[in-house]
């Protein structure tokens, strides 16, 4: 199995998949691998970046809270935040960081209070304005928190002591932004029961990231590489590493692979 993550990591810095990076995933799916993306980003994120790669098959999406069936476009296993716990979180998030901005992404669209500033041109048509992400009755798929003062690791390292145990915390850039999942969920842990499933030892997966959020699935893998790119404590932690993303360094390693075998 190639498990990969998309921003950063297979996408080009323009948010492209590059024709050599498509022709080293059909090869490496001519070989008998299943290609699976694993990603922060939302279902509906991810199936145009399928069809750049010519990928079909499960995506792990909204770091392990979603599996995603890319070509029936349904939502085949939901891992959400309990509302209860999610209000918890909030608290402990405004007390670390005065004026935190909320959102909730709820697998198909983004629920979104007037603090949480960030929008992403491409996904307005899913933004909706609400005065609390908690009065809606929708799955807390992630739980995202906004603080423009600050970066991701400052924000980490400020709340991740009061959260503790009641979910997981992560990020997956260097703006301030942290995303927080149920407790237990993360991208491996989706990935290790997609394998299980499947019947793939982790020593036969092939992991590529660049962030945080994907460090426990580099190093769950039998070969977990970091990108050239990739935050100082990917690098430090993972492997492996290869070219950046805009040097096509996923395709360097999967065309390497294939010759040796």
């Amino acid at each position: 199995m190639v498990a990969t993550d998309l921003d950063g990591t297979l996408l080009s810095d323009a948010g492209t998949v590059t024709p050599r990076t498509r022709q080293a995933l059909q090869a490496a799916r001519a070989a008998g691998a299943e290609i699976v993306f694993v990603t922060a980003r939302a279902p509906r994120g991810v199936r145009d970046i399928a069809r750049q790669a010519g990928v079909s098959g499960t995506a792990i999406c909204s770091n392990g809270a979603v599996v995603y069936d890319l070509a029936t476009d349904e939502i085949t296993r939901q891992y959400p935040l309990d509302p209860r716990t999610a209000r918890q979180v909030a608290e402990a998030l405004a007390l670390a960081l005065p004026g935190v901005g909320l959102a909730v992404e709820t697998g198909r669209n983004i629920l979104v209070e007037a603090a949480y500033t960030r929008r992403i041109e491409h996904d307005l048509a899913f933004y909706r304005e609400v005065e609390s992400v908690f009065d809606e009755d929708r799955p807390i798929v992630k739980l995202l928190a906004l603080s423009p003062a600050h970066t991701a690791d400052e924000m980490y390292a400020a709340v991740a002591a009061s959260i503790g145990d009641l979910a997981e915390v992560t990020y997956s850039g260097m703006e301030g932004l942290l995303e927080i999942s149920a407790a237990g969920v993360t991208k491996a842990v989706t990935l290790g029961r997609l394998c299980a499933e499947r019947g793939v030892e982790a020593g036969d997966v092939v992991a590529f990231g660049d962030m945080p959020n994907d460090l426990a699935v580099l190093l769950y893998a039998g070969a977990g590489y970091a990108m050239a790119n990739a935050h100082p404590m990917v690098l430090s932690a993972a492997g492996h590493r290869t070219l950046s993303n805009d040097e096509d360094g996923v395709a360097v390693v999967l065309e390497n692979l294939l010759a040796a075998r």
